[in-house]
């Protein structure tokens, strides 16, 4: 019996070594990160749903009907319907569109911007990483969603206009956070060498210090996307966001849902689950792949 196991253990092995390198980071992961893995999942299911939200859904989002107007759920309308009678998981469907289109677009934008004026600031450093840092300075003095509010209300509403509004106020903390890393990388040989070969900074920077700061970048990508998500919803709620009819999970908050809160609690209900659901997926996996990618929090 103690002759088998070995041999177990060895006869698994080639199964292993067949598999691809990213088939076997993702079952590792899904083993060690549990939760991050349960979060991950969520995000690719939102995901499917947006993609193929016209399949899926069971009504158009703008489609109406006068005759079913708050219908609890039944049936026909499995989360019910809303003032205008339409259906409200199709809208949550096609919502999940919105969300995610804000939520990954604002946190890349965010990220790499921030990450870009991080590694410049701590390549070049003196005088410019000293001014650079005092602005990240005042813009990190003031909260997320004030900063959000004060661009909304200049650009005005609408997509685009919500997509700028969010991604302005994650790059300070996003540049603070990758020059931190960046600083450690500039003295490393290689930075000193690129330098001796008479390489651009440009080259340097894009070719020797970016790709070294990878995992931070990442992190804060995964992070920002549930903020983006939750901001964009705190904008749309506030009437600064996306605008009916576009179907969004913080604009079916506001209105008439906080009118019919007593008589049509489901209007409220079903839409402020699937942002607290979205925003939580994405905190999951953003706080596993840091414990992953952290080799200080990395277990064997």
């Amino acid at each position: 019996m103690a002759l088998n196991k070995p041999l177990d253990a060895v006869a698994e092995v080639p199964g292993e070594a067949y598999r691809p390198g990213w088939v076997r980071a993702v079952v590792r992961f899904s083993r060690r990160r549990r939760l991050g893995a349960a979060g991950a999942a969520i995000v690719v299911l939102m995901s499917l749903c947006a993609i193929s939200a016209p399949l899926i859904a069971p009504y158009g989002p703008l489609e109406t009907d006068f005759a079913a107007q708050l219908r609890r759920p039944n049936v026909d309308h499995w989360l019910g319907t809303d003032a205008f009678g339409r259906d409200l998981l199709s809208r949550l469907i096609y919502g999940s569109r919105t969300a995610l289109l804000v939520g990954f677009t604002s946190a890349f934008l965010g990220a790499t911007l921030g990450a870009l004026v991080g590694v410049a600031s701590a390549y070049f450093g003196g005088r410019i990483d000293l001014g650079i840092q005092r602005i990240v300075d005042i813009f990190l003095s003031f909260p997320i969603i004030i900063l959000a509010l004060a661009v909304v209300s200049i650009l005005g509403t609408g997509v685009f206009n919500v997509i700028m509004a969010i991604t302005v106020p994650m790059i300070p903390n996003s540049s603070r956070v990758v020059r931190s890393s960046a600083l450690a990388v500039r003295e490393m040989p290689y930075v000193d060498a690129a330098r001796a070969a008479g390489f651009g900074h440009r080259r340097i920077i894009f070719r020797h210090m970016l790709p070294n700061v990878m995992a931070p970048y990442l992190i804060m990508l995964t992070a920002y996307v549930g903020q983006a998500i939750l901001l964009e919803a705190s904008l749309s709620f506030l009437g600064l966001g996306v605008q009916e009819p576009t179907a969004a999970w913080g604009l079916m908050l506001r209105g008439a849902a906080v009118e019919f809160a007593e008589t049509a609690p489901w209007m409220a209900i079903f839409p402020g689950l699937a942002i607290s659901l979205g925003v939580f997926a994405f905190n999951l996996f953003g706080d596993s792949l840091r414990d992953a990618l952290d080799p200080k929090l990395r277990t064997l």
